[in-house]
């Protein structure tokens, strides 16, 4: 199955780096997403951070908990994120943690892929599907 829609994102709240070496940094951010279209809802998104001295030379890991409804199916479950930058070239993975699902939304597997778009709005694809309990 897969789910469309948009998201909104608040509150960066960035820690004082814990990490802070030769150019190289490591820090800790939290945020809050909020969602529409086939997902409807709010995440708190607990990200690690770090930084280089090539401004396009970046990474980020996240974990990420989302409560809400998915097309209909009412619940919560995690997404872990990891994103890199290299020199500008972009990667990013957010899977759905395996039996993190929670109410209707129990057995819940899959992906999402976050596009931001030239004006800066995102948006997200979550293709999924919802395996019967064991």
């Amino acid at each position: 199955m897969t789910a469309k829609g948009t998201f909104d994102t608040a509150g960066w709240d960035a820690k004082p780096s814990f990490d802070d070496r030769d150019g190289v940094t490591l820090g800790l951010v939290s945020m809050t997403k909020t969602f529409h279209g086939d997902l409807i809802g709010t995440s708190v998104v607990h990200l690690m951070v770090t930084s280089t001295p090539v401004e396009d030379s970046r990474a980020y890991v996240a974990l990420e908990r989302v409560e809400g409804t998915l097309e209909g199916r009412k619940g919560s479950f995690v997404v872990a994120h990891q994103a890199m930058s290299d020199r500008g070239e972009q990667s990013l993975t957010v899977t759905v943690v395996p039996d993190s699902g929670t109410g209707e939304l129990t057995g819940l597997r899959g992906g999402m892929t976050i596009t931001i778009a030239p004006d800066g709005s995102h948006s997200y694809t979550m293709d999924y599907e919802l395996r019967a309990e064991e």
